[in-house]
């Protein structure tokens, strides 16, 4: 793939642009021949582009970003991140980027902050996690395990949600989360937002169950508090003093080097009462020439399937 067949994919995929944030060009699932280390996002008035590694063609696919921004005419900046230099510096290229930006999927909002380190506070390839969460919330007890911004519990109130816990250590990123609620106009009465380390706080996210219904999406690593091959045991170990008889779990991870049997065997070996159901597809806008090195979204079922 050239320059230049990644200029053509980009128009084509953008032909049909809405509000919604939509994956322009997902070279991180190693699907095409080249630009492994670059994704281009539609993020409602925002153009936003990240690499991932360095690259010798980097300025000249910044060059060739512009020229598309500007012939298309349908973004007010061009966003740049580097995510490979310290701290993922981000640069507007073009334009002017808005005093607020959002990312907008199934008629929700989330805020976004494209000024933050590394992450801008939304993962679009969890979009189907999502509609799966929405679609069984209705009525019920929702822990959300590393829950960040809080997406899963803005889909799972917006989906009638009895109540939701959200745990993540980071306490801006739940203030955010808050606001993503506010955003939609969502009641949050029925939320609980706890910015403690799971893995040393058991005691308080089992006073608020048992849970009808569980995400677990961890980062496969964060340093000093998580890392996906020692510590997602731990997590699987304790479903049992937290789940309701008939408890849903969404348990996802997205570590190129663990497959979908790294899951089935933690819950085989560690909570045996929950039954594998699925795994939900990825979005068609994140292609990988490797499933298993894609997205794993796992459903499991305690009681009766």
């Amino acid at each position: 793939m050239t320059i230049d067949d990644l200029q053509q994919l980009l128009i084509t995929n953008a032909q049909n642009k809405t509000a919604e944030y939509t994956r322009l060009f997902h070279g991180r699932g190693h699907f095409y021949d080249g630009f492994k280390f670059l994704t281009v996002d539609s993020v409602d008035q925002v153009l936003y582009a990240a690499f991932f590694a360095p690259d010798d063609e980097e300025e000249a696919i910044v060059t060739m970003l512009q020229a598309f921004y500007q012939a298309q005419e349908r973004w007010q900046a061009l966003v740049v991140q580097r995510r490979y230099q310290k701290g993922a510096p981000t640069e507007v290229v073009a334009g002017e980027l808005p005093d607020e930006t959002y990312a907008f999927e199934n008629g929700l909002k989330y805020r976004l902050n494209f000024h933050s380190n590394q992450n801008i506070g939304f993962f679009p390839d969890m979009k189907i996690g999502r509609q799966f969460v929405r679609d069984k919330a209705k009525g019920k007890n929702v822990l959300n395990l590393f829950s960040y911004t809080c997406p899963f519990s803005v889909a799972a109130i917006a989906g009638g949600a009895r109540a939701v816990v959200n745990v993540d250590m980071a306490k801006g990123a739940l203030a955010t989360g808050r606001d993503n609620h506010r955003f939609n106009e969502l009641d949050i009465r029925g939320c609980r937002f706890m910015p403690y380390n799971i893995l040393k706080s058991w005691s308080r996210i089992k006073k608020a169950g048992p849970y009808d219904l569980i995400i677990i999406d961890p980062p496969s690593f964060q340093r000093g508090s998580f890392a996906a091959t020692s510590d997602y045991e731990k997590i699987i170990k304790r479903l049992d003093q937290l789940a309701t008889e008939n408890c849903t779990v969404l348990s996802a991870l997205n570590a190129p080097e663990l497959d979908t049997n790294f899951i089935k065997t933690l819950f085989q070996e560690n909570a045996p009462d929950f039954t594998y159901v699925s795994r939900l597809d990825n979005l068609e806008s994140f292609p990988s020439d490797d499933e298993e090195r894609s997205l794993k979204n796992l459903i499991f079922q305690k009681g009766e399937v």
